[in-house]
């Protein structure tokens, strides 16, 4: 991931070689070679996620790709933050890599799972979701799409609320292979340190609006932005509800910026009208249309 970038791009060696200085391990070698086990542990997947889509929105912009407002999943979010100008790349990528750090230390310290609901409405997750709270906390974390929900919480709490969703007929109930239970109270752990590489960096009001992961609606200070980065640790993920707020407030075209096309197909599914595409490759780069 990021190779052909780092190749072909000086603006993508740039972001690169400084990640590598200020993270202090090679995520060069590991984001182009791997090993997959070692990219794949959360304090290594999210500042190399974040990279290259930053790497890539730069490039975009290059070719004349200005967004009008920008949203982003999860960690996504950070390089959303960025995109806007309301934080600069080396702050956010030392807010994120404490946010992997400190996730991933929250994930051992009390181990938890996710579990996926295909297929379920609002009312039968609240009622999978009750009958689990037996076994400890479970929670919806992402709530991305018409019958897509992904709960969150203590293993053995999803492991009640995958069996009680196909008690109920749910078409599927999938455990997810992460970490640790992610936009649960299960992250409060790591709150603290977070919060401090928050205060660390500094914020501006955002050059475009924001629509962020807590409130699903469009944020346009650097106050607000940084208290929902910091909330959205623990708070569901409300994309479903972003994606319909920004069709609301009149936009109409979306460009999912880095690896994967999980988003454009929430997309597609969310709003099936609107234009939606992808930028993952210097492929695409190259391929832009910015008039599209």
């Amino acid at each position: 991931m990021g190779r052909d970038l780092y190749e072909t791009f000086p603006i993508a060696r740039e972001l690169y070689d400084q990640a590598v200085e200020i993270l202090g391990f090679d995520l060069r070698r590991i984001s182009f070679e791997g090993p997959e086990e070692e990219l794949k542990q959360t304090q290594v997947t999210q500042p190399a996620l974040f990279v290259h889509s930053v790497a890539l929105e730069m490039l975009a912009r290059e070719r004349g790709l200005e967004p009008q407002a920008t949203a982003g999943h999860s960690l996504g979010e950070f390089c959303a933050v960025v995109s806007a100008r309301a934080l600069d790349f080396a702050d956010a990528l030392l807010v994120v890599k404490a946010r992997g750090e400190e996730m991933a230390l929250a994930g051992e310290r009390t181990p938890g799972a996710m579990a996926a609901l295909l297929g379920a409405d609002p009312g039968q997750v609240d009622r999978i979701c009750s009958e689990a709270a037996s076994a400890g906390v479970v929670v919806p974390a992402n709530l991305n799409a018409p019958g897509q929900i992904v709960l969150s919480g203590d293993a053995t709490a999803i492991d009640k609320a995958v069996e009680t969703a196909k008690k109920m007929g749910i078409r599927r109930a999938i455990k997810l292979n992460v970490s640790g239970a992610f936009h649960s109270p299960l992250m409060a752990p790591a709150r603290r340190a977070l919060a401090a590489a928050l205060d660390r960096a500094t914020f501006r009001d955002p050059q475009v609006p924001v629509y962020q992961n807590v409130t699903a609606r469009a944020v346009r200070s650097a106050g607000e932005i940084k208290s929902n980065l910091l909330s959205q640790l623990e708070k569901p993920v409300l994309w479903e509800a972003t994606i319909r707020q920004m069709w609301a407030d009149g936009f109409s075209e979306y460009r999912e910026v880095g690896a994967g096309k999980i988003l454009q197909g929430l997309n597609r599914r969310i709003l099936p009208d609107a234009v939606t595409a992808g930028l993952s490759s210097a492929l695409d780069l190259n391929q832009l249309n910015v008039s599209a």
